[in-house]
Formats: C-alpha cells, sequence, structure tokens
C-alpha cells in the first residue's frame, strides 16, 4: 500500500526525532547522526523498527542534514550517507514485519536560493530514487527556494510520487526568514505537485495546534509534526523534557482540526508515538473542534493617515534629512538641531542605524522621541544587522504603537573583523528579505501598515545590478527608494535611469562636502560614496567659510538639476552641520 493510500484511509502516524533521541542514545558519538549510517547502521535500525514498533506507519530516513551545501558533508559523502540511509530504513521496515512506508529526509539547504537551491535538490533525489526510494520529506524549511522546481522533477521521474513540505515557523507564524505560514501553504499548494503540507520543528504541540486551527487546506492534506515541548540546556546537552501525554493530547485537537498526518520532530521519542498512535487508533479526542478565528484587526483609513506619505502622493517635492544620533548618552544638541530642521520647513528626519557599524543611540527610540516632542515625521533606518527576526518584529510593534509608520530598510554596514565568521554572523536575513517580511506583517498583523523604503546606489559600477535589486525591492513592497549621495555626472545619469525603469517613488540623495579632504576621504572610506575630481579641485585652497559657501552652492544646483527625475529630496547632514542643511533646504524651496 503506497503513502497515499495509507492516507486515504485516514489518519497517517509518522516517526519522531530520529537526531535527538539518537544523540540521547548515544551522547558521546562525535559527528551528526547522519553519518551513524556509516558508522553506527545497526543503532539506527534499533531505531527505525522502535518507532515502527510504537506505530509509526511511515519513518523517515536519517538524511536530514546529509546534503552538499553542509559542510560537514565534503565532496560526495552526502550521497554516501544517503544511500546507507535509505538501505537501513528498508531493513528495518522488513525485519519489524509490518507494511511502513518511507519518506526520503531532505532538511533545508540553508543559504541557497532560486534555482541554486534547485539544482541541489535534484542531485539528492537522483541518489535516493537509485535506492528505489521514491517518496518525499522537504522539512524544517524557512522558505520556498527550490522546493516547488525540485517537486516538479520528482513528479516527472516518479509521476505517482507522494511529495510533504513542511516548514519552521514561530509561535506567531513566521519562519525565521521572515515568511508568514499561511502564504508558504498557499504557495506550495497552488503548484498542485503537493500531496501534504504543514508545520515541524521549534514549536510544542500546544502551539503548532493554535497555528493550524487557522490553516484552511483544500488542495492537499495537513501535517504537524511539533516537537516534543521546548528545549532546556544542561551544560553542554540539550534536552527535551515533554510529556507524552500532554503532547498526545494536543495532538488530536490537531487531528480534530482536520490534520491527518501526525508525527513528531525534535524531542518526540518512540513514547510519544506510542501514545499518539493509540489515541488515534482508539479515536479518542479527535472530536473537532471549533476553529478559532483571529479578531480582525482595524485598518488604518489609507495613505493619508501617514503625513509623508500623503504629501509624496499628492505630488509635493518632499525633503527627508539623515541626522545622526548622538554617539553619548546625552542628547541636547541633537534635539536642538532637530529642531532646527523642523523650523526651516524639513517634512521628515531620517536616523541612521549605527552607520559604518559603530554604536549610536538607537535609531527607533530617537525616531519616537522625534515623533512625540517635536511631531515631525521620522524615517528611522533598520538593519539587518545584528537583530533576528523575532527582534525586528518586536522593534516594529513598538514604531507602529508610537505613530512611527515610514521605515528604511537597508542590509547594513558589516561589523568590522579579522573573522569572517564573525561578519556572517551578525546578518540573519538581506533588505529584500527584510522588506518582504513588513509587507507581510502589514498584510496580516498591524493595523496600521508601515511604508517602507529602501536605498538605492546610483554610484555603483554595476548599475544593472541596483536596477535588479530595485525592482526585487519593491515587488517585496518597497514603495519609494532613497539614493545615495549624487556627486558624479554618471551617477546623474543613473538616477535618471532609475526614474525610467523603477515603479516607485525616488528621493535623490544629496551630501553637501564640507572640504576637499572630506571629499577625498569619502572616496576612501565611505562605500556607495563617489565624489567627482572637478568638485574636489573646487574646494582646494578655500577657508571654512568659503568651503560653506561652496558646499551649499553645488547642493542647490544638484537639487535643481535632479528636480525632474524625483519626488523629493534625502539630505545627509555633514558632521552636523545643521547651517548648511537649513540654508540648502531654503534654497530648494525656491523652486522645488
Amino acid at each position: 500500500m503506497t503513502i497515499n493510500e495509507k492516507l486515504k484511509n485516514g489518519f497517517l502516524i509518522l516517526d519522531g526525532a530520529m537526531g535527538t533521541y539518537f544523540s540521547e542514545q548515544y551522547p558521546d558519538f562525535p559527528y551528526p547522526c547522519e553519518y551513524a549510517n556509516l558508522e553506527m547502521p545497526e543503532a539506527v535500525r534499533s531505531i527505525h523498527k522502535e518507532y515502527i514498533e510504537a506505530g509509526a506507519e511511515v519513518i523517515k530516513t536519517n538524511t536530514f542534514s546529509a546534503n552538499p551545501v553542509n559542510e560537514a558533508f565534503s565532496g560526495e559523502q552526502y550521497a554516501e550517507v544517503i544511500r546507507a540511509g535509505c538501505r537501513i530504513a528498508k531493513e528495518a521496515a522488513e525485519e519489524a514485519g509490518r507494511e511502513t512506508g518511507i519518506l526520503a529526509d531532505l532538511g533545508p539547504l540553508t543559504g541557497t536560493d532560486g534555482e541554486y537551491a534547485a539544482q541541489i535538490y535534484r542531485k539528492m533525489i537522483d541518489v535516493f530514487l537509485s535506492e528505489n526510494v521514491t517518496d518525499f520529506l522537504f522539512e524544517t524549511n524557512s522558505n520556498c527556494f527550490g522546493i516547488r522546481e525540485a517537486a516538479e522533477y520528482i513528479r516527472s521521474r516518479v509521476p505517482e510520487a507522494f511529495v510533504m513540505v513542511s516548514f519552521a515557523v514561530q509561535t506567531d507564524g513566521y519562519s525565521r526568514e521572515g515568511f508568514y505560514y499561511l502564504d508558504l501553504f498557499r504557495e506550495m499548494t497552488s503548484s498542485g505537485l503537493i500531496d501534504a503540507v504543514g508545520l515541524n520543528c521549534i514549536l510544542s504541540a500546544l502551539h503548532m495546534n493554535s497555528l493550524l486551527q487557522q490553516a484552511p487546506v483544500k488542495r492537499a492534506a495537513v501535517c504537524a509534526m511539533p516537537n516534543g515541548g521546548y528545549p532546556r540546556v544542561f551544560g553542554r546537552r540539550v534536552v527535551y523534557e515533554g510529556d507524552p501525554g500532554f503532547f498526545t493530547e494536543q495532538m488530536m485537537k490537531i487531528a480534530g482540526a482536520g490534520v491527518s498526518v501526525l508525527g513528531g520532530c525534535c524531542g518526540t521519542t518512540p513514547a510519544f508515538i506510542r501514545e499518539l498512535s493509540q489515541a488515534v487508533r482508539s479515536g479518542k479526542g479527535a472530536e473537532a473542534a471549533p476553529p478559532k478565528v483571529r479578531p480582525a484587526m482595524k485598518k488604518a483609513a489609507g495613505p493619508e493617515s501617514n503625513r509623508l506619505w500623503k504629501k509624496i502622493e499628492a505630488g509635493s517635492k518632499v525633503i527627508a534629512v539623515e541626522f545622526d544620533t548622538p554617539k553619548d548618552s546625552t542628547g541636547e544638541s541633537f534635539m536642538a538641531g532637530a529642531w532646527q530642521l523642523k523650523a526651516a520647513g524639513v517634512d521628515a528626519i531620517t536616523l541612521a542605524d549605527c552607520p559604518t557599524a559603530r554604536a549610536r543611540m538607537d535609531s527607533s527610540i530617537m525616531a519616537c522621541k522625534l515623533r512625540r516632542e517635536l511631531d515631525i515625521d521620522t524615517i528611522p533606518h533598520l538593519t539587518c544587522r545584528d537583530r533576528n527576526i523575532n527582534a525586528t518584529k518586536a522593534l516594529l510593534l513598538g514604531l507602529s504603537m508610537e505613530g512611527v509608520n515610514n521605515v528604511l530598510l537597508v542590509t547594513g554596514d558589516p561589523i568590522p573583523s579579522a573573522e569572517r565568521d564573525e561578519v556572517k554572523s551578525v546578518y540573519q536575513y538581506n533588505s529584500r528579505m527584510l522588506t518582504r517580511f513588513v509587507k507581510s506583517l502589514n498584510e496580516n498583523e498591524l493595523s496600521v501598515p508601515f511604508r517602507i523604503f529602501g536605498a538605492l546606489n546610483v554610484n555603483a559600477r554595476n548599475f544593472q545590478s541596483q536596477i535588479n535589486m530595485a525592482k526585487s525591492k519593491i515587488e517585496n513592497g518597497a514603495a519609494c527608494l532613497l539614493t545615495q549621495p549624487v556627486l558624479t555626472e554618471q551617477a546623474l545619469e543613473n538616477l535618471k535611469r532609475a526614474r525610467e525603469e523603477l515603479e516607485c517613488r525616488i528621493l535623490g540623495g544629496i551630501i553637501p562636502v564640507v572640504s576637499s579632504r572630506n571629499a577625498r576621504f569619502m572616496n576612501s572610506e565611505i562605500s556607495g560614496i563617489e565624489v567627482a575630481e572637478d568638485i574636489i579641485r573646487r574646494y582646494e585652497g578655500r577657508d571654512r567659510a568659503e568651503c560653506t559657501k561652496l558646499a551649499v552652492e553645488i547642493s542647490t544646483d544638484i537639487a535643481r538639476r535632479m528636480h525632474p527625475y524625483v519626488d523629493g529630496y534625502y539630505l545627509v547632514t555633514p558632521f552636523s552641520r545643521v547651517d548648511i542643511i537649513t540654508e540648502i533646504v531654503r534654497n530648494i524651496r525656491e523652486f522645488a
């Protein structure tokens, strides 16, 4: 009987977690548990049999992390591990003397996307098929990258294959990459290629039940594989101390909601599967529970509820000024400068998020302070550095409550380090992913949506790549792009091109150059800024007063030249020189 046929007969019981159970049984094994397929095959076979004897109708191959992008598996070792895992699973099923299905277990391909992910999946699928394992589980995913293409490939090779996809999300339904679980479900089921879709890992059965009660899926079966509670750390060991009885109680509520594929993830031992299997077979407690309906959010009236955006949509050439927050704990001069900017007629103040990766007062906190005390619109920058999705969401919820509804989302400067791994560790995602996440929050959770601003580097040597990234940001929800400062003819040409090709609002970037030394420093040390040599020469030999006058003159001229191609201006304050910025603002107001 195929897995699809088993599923038609009612509930389908899967096994629990090979990885955590193996580690519990063999705590001294020094490698990923998948290597036990080669080093300790008898131990893996024994665990498979324990789950089968506990009532699992389908087991997963011990291949979760065996893939070509995992550095633990060099060269073709992943294929060797997969082949051994397939043979052990088939042997265990045969020895158990029960008709047991086998799922090829493919874990997430961390750090891959698009066609590359699909290529890797196809390589792995070929290995499984060479061992005559023809049913597949893509599990613990935080995105859909490459899975649809992989499913198409499976269907081309084995049309009758069973294909299941499960996602790992937090209690609010968002994955670590910012995808909402219902959006992930829809993307997978709309393909018509997937037999079952659902959730696994991260969540306990209680919290998974809460999400799945809200997940009507019509085109595929729904699966649930929660953890056996939440982990605790004792010394160097991660331990799950969940209760099989409570787990089963929650799983029967999940079953009552129409979820037909039931199993377990981290911390679920054969004892969990035994209780679950017995409860399902007896029908104990599987009555349908009334679906939990999320209360409707009170949506904002529309773009007119956002003062700054209302001006932009009305055709006003808005002026936003970037003003750095203080480096220390005193903010009197900062607030005084911000007041001067408001008095000069600035429409919004933008606040960088620790530029050049050096700590300053938090941009979001200062944005709220300015909004409250000066009643001026603010655009705090949010970088992808240092914060994971949870921390970013918490910050956004606070901003929303404070009435700060415009954000500039950027990847951010890396923290200087001699260690490459340290640089990688401060980034969980990039600006395009963060943009998509905020868009999803707008659609699913926030009563007042954020207007999402992004960055556009008009000084990039390969400007086509910037155009491509900008289009991706716009597709993911960006409504307006702020450009890097225009200080060369090429940058101005790139700005014109952006106006022609990008379907969004654009604020043209301007930074006053205050001296020839300042210009050469920016060319040498500041990424994304390029100052033309003829501009630099105009500053040579001039004193401070002359340089100040020249900075205003050049910046005003740039603003006038970019006027036809922008929806407003994005001025960057050099060295807190508010006097220069206010003079430029007055000049711009004369023609804008």
